[in-house]
């Protein structure tokens, strides 16, 4: 891991546990680099990489902060219990799974750049679709780095992802960085969502977290919008 990276990947958890809080303003450059001992092009770096991300907005002349709710630029939404996965979000009704794709690939740079990982490193490829009572709600295209979640098999794709990470792997996941918006489906996305006529899908675009900072997951799901409600959340 590069040192702009590993400082990012620093704040980034300090933010995340609630040391930094909505609001409040980071250590200024200079002194975050007496604090990490590196020049002031790396820690503009690692600040830029939170920015990105949604976790952090520059004002100029005064600083940098921790976003807040009341940011007017804030975009990231979370669907409601995403933190325990789709099947533990939905217990007690019948969750199915339809499995369209699973390989291992390397990722593109642009995911390889959010998973903190190299091109020539190698990723799950994972395509599903997710339903409630027999109607399919959602299909899933999720990327997860292979060296930090070992062992998916597609028996787990069936079930449950997280749940697997956090009872077999033992790993905590912490939070996400969402986006949402609104796009027209695919030919195939019609056809495996059951949809007849004009229907717009949801995207939820998201890099998801462990405790300790680490991404484990980039992922784009497109939700049918007649069957999906949003509310925002930040960490669990």
């Amino acid at each position: 891991m590069l040192k702009y990276e590993a400082i990012a990947s620093d704040l980034r958890k300090q933010i995340t546990e609630g040391v930094f809080t909505p609001g409040q303003q980071l250590a200024l450059e200079k002194e975050m680099c007496t604090q990490y001992g590196v020049s002031r092009i790396t820690i503009k770096r690692a600040v830029d990489e939170l920015v990105k991300e949604g976790l952090v907005v520059k004002r100029r002349g005064s600083g940098t902060f921790v976003k807040s709710l009341e940011d007017e630029d804030v975009k990231e939404l979370s669907m409601a219990n995403q933190f325990s996965g789709f099947a533990a979000t939905f217990k007690g009704r019948n969750v199915g799974t339809k499995v369209l794709r699973f390989d291992i690939i390397h990722p593109e740079e642009e995911v390889a750049a959010k998973l903190q990982m190299s091109v020539d490193d190698f990723i799950y490829d994972i395509v599903r679709v997710r339903s409630l009572d027999g109607q399919p709600v959602v299909i899933e295209y999720t990327q997860m780095p292979i060296q930090l979640i070992p062992g998916i098999k597609r028996q787990v794709l069936e079930k449950s992802i997280y749940g697997y990470i956090e009872e077999e792997l033992k790993l905590k996941i912490q939070s996400a960085h969402r986006t949402v918006r609104a796009v027209m489906p695919t030919e195939e996305e019609k056809k495996e969502l059951d949809i007849k006529g004009v229907l717009p899908l949801l995207e939820v675009t998201q890099v998801a977290f462990l405790d300790d900072g680490r991404p484990f997951e980039f992922s784009i799901a497109h939700h049918r919008a007649d069957r999906n409600a949003f509310r925002s959340v930040s960490i669990r």
